[in-house]
């Protein structure tokens, strides 16, 4: 069923019976050509993209929860092209074009806003390496304006611009940067992927892949074994684990990243907007909510969930940032657990195991990825080459030291 607006009318005068499932929930089948572990963002668009892009017919999806149950649903929503180094800045470039055409692609309405990012600095220090990152984004065919602090008064007219510890120098404007809703791009990219013959296995847990003689055969899951010819681990941060199920060891940590909302406030926050000083983000949702988030928990951990300590640090950036968020009540909370690598910027690459492929390491930038993860892990696996704009997320840089440290901070999970 293909939707559109004289569908819903249709089917609101015939009292809606005639919607059908989004997507099929069919049995798993003893073998496919390519199975891809992981239910989320990523992992959908790597099977959509392998059966659209490379007409890759036997494909299956094994997620052992319920669609959009992992961090695909666990997000602030952010989408943005505005890094910094080669490598990064091609891919996340790429990546917002997919975004812009992604509503039409999937015939699905995923609310990809694009209201505008912007990026507050403090300093003269911070003022020069953000228009470096400017020209950096302009170089790369993206859209980045320098704005002077009555620019960003002009744009963001509520903001504590006298903080005396972080007196507001300016921003940088990303306007193509914006927003989308995490669990309608899971439901759109399932349901397209399913139109071209995906098989999406919810409630399937892997607990096993068998390797023999160097070679990815088969996953052992909840459901009993499925046979395959290619297999991808595509599960952010539970890649150690699984990895671990085929004798390898990655190079991740898996931290706790919280994320907040309020109750539903009148239009307030244009744009999203990002406090230098103090790793805060913050936007407003379509349900008036206002969504914000700030650092990782600092310590490993699977637990979905978040300490008090960060909750109030976060707490302590919005208000300084903007006084006026004290008067609104948080709604709830999440975590999401993070897939931390060592120079924060992400795997894309084959294993020592034939046949088994790898995508994790996202850290803070998984859902803005998506599109070209999803496009760059198919043409991988489909031609046995790396795509062009992901030839330097490559698993062996953390022993050849070829790093793609965007923020310049060393080979140290948490501090990215």
């Amino acid at each position: 069923m293909r939707y559109s607006g004289l569908r819903v009318l249709v089917e609101g005068l015939r009292g809606n019976r005639g919607w059908r499932p989004a997507w099929h929930r069919p049995e798993p089948k003893d073998a496919y050509d390519m199975v891809v572990i992981g239910g989320g963002g990523h992992g959908l668009s790597t099977a959509y993209y392998l059966a659209r892009n490379h007409g890759v017919k036997s494909v299956a999806v094994l997620e052992k929860g319920w669609l959009g149950s992992g961090n695909i649903g666990r997000n602030t929503t952010i989408v943005r092209a505005n890094y910094f180094l080669p490598g990064n800045s091609e891919f996340y470039s790429h990546s917002l074009k997919l975004w812009e055409g992604l509503e039409s692609a999937l015939n699905y309405n995923v609310m990809h806003s694009q209201r505008g990012l912007i990026n507050l600095f403090h300093s003269d220090g911070q003022r020069d390496a953000f228009a470096r990152r400017g020209n950096a984004m302009i170089n790369q065919g993206d859209d980045a304006i320098l704005l002077d602090p009555d620019g960003v008064r002009e744009h963001l007219p509520w903001l504590d611009f006298e903080n005396v510890r972080f007196p507001i120098y300016g921003g940088l404007l990303h306007p193509r940067g914006g927003t989308a809703r995490h669990d309608a791009v899971a439901w759109g990219y399932a349901r397209a992927a399913s139109r071209l013959g995906v098989d999406i296995i919810e409630n399937c847990e892997v607990t096993g892949i068998r390797v023999e003689g160097g070679k990815a055969k088969a996953v052992t899951t909840s459901l009993g074994e499925i046979a395959a010819k290619k297999v991808a681990i595509v599960v952010a941060g539970r890649s150690s684990e699984v990895a671990a199920m085929a004798g390898l060891t990655l190079p991740i940590e898996s931290h706790v990243l919280q994320a907040f909302v309020t109750e539903g406030l009148k239009p307030c926050i244009d744009h999203v907007v990002s406090f230098g000083m103090g790793h805060f983000y913050i936007s407003q949702s379509d349900k008036g909510g206002l969504v914000f988030g700030g650092d990782i928990d600092f310590y490993a951990s699977y637990a979905a969930r978040g300490n008090l300590p960060m909750a109030e640090h976060v707490m302590e950036a919005a208000m300084t940032l903007m006084p006026m968020i004290g008067r609104a009540r948080v709604l709830r909370s999440w975590g999401g657990i993070m897939d931390m690598s060592p120079d924060g910027s992400p795997i894309i690459d084959r294993t020592p195991v034939e046949g088994l492929y790898l995508n994790c390491g996202w850290n803070y930038g998984g859902f803005k990825a998506v599109p070209a993860s999803g496009w760059c892990l198919a043409h991988l696996m489909a031609t046995g080459e790396s795509h062009e704009v992901a030839r330097r997320f490559r698993l062996d840089r953390f022993a050849t030291g070829h790093l793609l440290d965007e923020e310049g901070t060393g080979s140290q999970h948490n501090l990215h």
